[in-house]
């Protein structure tokens, strides 16, 4: 399914009165619902990519001190700028992202992710990796997220 269609489908559901008799009383994620534009076509604007990100934004801006408590609205101008693929000596072939993200306090932001490939859950499945800018506390990806870019 297009992620038009899921989103569409996604927002008819909620907005319907069956929608709280079939048990869908909660709120969907806001990138459920959001319209993904600018996307370059790559695995980086996959909708599993989106939204396992915006599913551990929501885990860090409510677990981390000092964080304001937003969530990603939307993406947008979704783009791989590089790409470097698996080979003999580095075995882990590697999508270097970037997008602009729309938080619920209307602010836009950078955002910078990696895709690695066969590094998910025990190998199985990719691994996300990502950082919005101004919200690296800790400085895990450097300053001005500059290990993901």
């Amino acid at each position: 399914m297009t992620r038009f269609a899921h989103s569409a489908l996604a927002a008819l559901i909620s907005l319907t009165p069956l929608a709280t008799s079939l048990g869908f009383s909660q709120a969907a994620h806001a990138a459920d619902l959001s319209v993904y534009s600018g996307d370059d076509g790559s695995v980086c604007g996959e909708n599993w990519v989106l939204s396992k990100i915006t599913d551990r934004f929501s885990y860090q801006v409510h677990h981390v001190p000092h964080l304001p408590v937003v969530a990603i609205t939307d993406f947008r101008n979704i783009r791989q700028h590089r790409y470097e693929p698996a080979s003999d000596e580095w075995p882990i072939g590697r999508h270097y992202c970037r997008a602009t993200v729309n938080l619920s306090d209307g602010r836009d932001r950078s955002i910078f992710y990696l895709i690695e490939e066969g590094q998910g859950f025990a190998s199985i499945g990719d691994n996300v990796e990502f950082c919005v800018s101004g919200f690296d506390r800790w400085l895990v990806y450097n300053g001005r997220c500059r290990v993901l870019r």
